[in-house]
């Protein structure tokens, strides 16, 4: 097993785990008993270096393990959403992977869709159907395509 598959597999596990309520139990049991502990260490450096070392180290650790679980979910969540774009009638294929896409090109996609988001609430205010009306009136009418400024 590789590197990289040990790491999701680790990864996937510590992040299940640290979600569940036990875990918060136990972060809780532990501080608590630091909290107890101060006096019997005089509240001393070295007992507050403890909880702060090892808090520090923890969070570190954690962000490289959430980071790479959203990374694994945002990746799973952008091939569903493709295979819908790909599998509805009517949808646009040059959708699919717009998280590959440079900033210039989101940029640009999201004004053509700010601009049928803005006609098609105007011809709603007319009391037109909306392009997502069951009855599928205004789909593919004059103007609707995005290949249009």
């Amino acid at each position: 097993m590789s590197f990289a598959e040990s790491f999701s597999r680790f990864a996937k596990w510590t992040a299940h785990a640290s979600g569940r309520p036990a875990t918060f139990g136990i972060a809780a049991a532990v501080i608590l008993i630091w909290a107890v502990t101060g006096p019997i260490f005089h509240y001393s450096d070295t007992w507050q270096l403890f909880i702060n070392t090892g808090t520090t180290i923890v969070t570190f650790l954690m962000v490289f393990l959430i980071q790479n679980t959203q990374n694994r979910d945002s990746t799973a969540m952008q091939i569903k959403l493709d295979e819908l774009v790909r599998a509805l009638t009517g949808a646009r294929n040059t959708v699919m992977a717009l998280e590959d896409a440079d900033e210039a090109e989101l940029v640009a996609l999201k004004a053509r869709y700010d601009a049928l988001a803005a006609r098609a609430r105007a011809r709603a205010a007319e009391g037109k159907k909306d392009a997502g009306d069951e009855t599928g009136e205004g789909q593919g009418e004059q103007g609707d395509d995005l290949a249009s400024p």
